[in-house]
């Protein structure tokens, strides 16, 4: 497996990432630098974690990780879209005041949402003996790269359309955990 394929496999591995951090530009009115930075942050170092524990993991765990990895990634996705639907219902005056959208553990449980699949690709990649520092490079630049254009994207769109971004957001993260699970349970 060569640069070029594993390059395409970063792509796809951030196209989560992607439509969370869109989500996340979607929640504030101007994001200061560090909020671009924080989901690139996030969502690139666990995007090149997870290849890098299935890489060393190899088959033994990958049969356990097929059995409930896309049910974490569904709940957690599916939670935090459904809170962003709940929220986009309220008015300006009735949500929380202060709620910092980039809040540790919240960035947390969608970083670890959006890469799980990245395990599965780390023990795959094990099979193809690819050198697996490049690769997680690779993956995790690429993420961070496309996570912070992300923010930028939902940022210029929600500023227009603010309530129906956010529901529109949260609706994302929810078709993704579905997607997630009829993935694993069907194909």
């Amino acid at each position: 497996m060569g640069l070029l394929e594993i390059a395409i496999i970063a792509v796809g591995l951030s196209m989560d990432a992607f439509a969370v951090s869109i989500t996340l530009g979607i929640s504030v009115k101007k994001p200061k630098f560090i909020e671009y930075l924080i989901p690139g942050i996030y969502f690139g170092f666990f995007q090149a974690l997870m290849p890098f524990i299935g890489f060393f993991a190899g088959s033994l765990f990958s049969e356990k990780v097929d059995n409930f990895a896309h049910w974490i990634a569904f709940a957690l996705l599916c939670f935090i879209g459904a809170n962003m639907i709940r929220e986009s219902f309220c008015k300006d005056d009735d949500k929380e005041t202060g709620a910092n959208p980039f809040a540790f553990f919240k960035m947390l449980l969608l970083a670890v949402a959006t890469s799980i699949d990245a395990l599965a690709v780390g023990i795959t990649l094990a099979f193809f003996k690819v050198n697996i520092f490049i690769a997680i490079i690779i993956i995790g630049f690429t993420t961070f790269l496309i996570s912070i254009a992300g923010v930028k994207v939902g940022n210029i769109f929600g500023m227009k359309f603010k309530s129906k971004a956010e529901f529109l957001g949260g609706l994302v993260l929810v078709v993704l955990g579905v997607k997630v699970l009829i993935e694993h349970l069907f194909f």
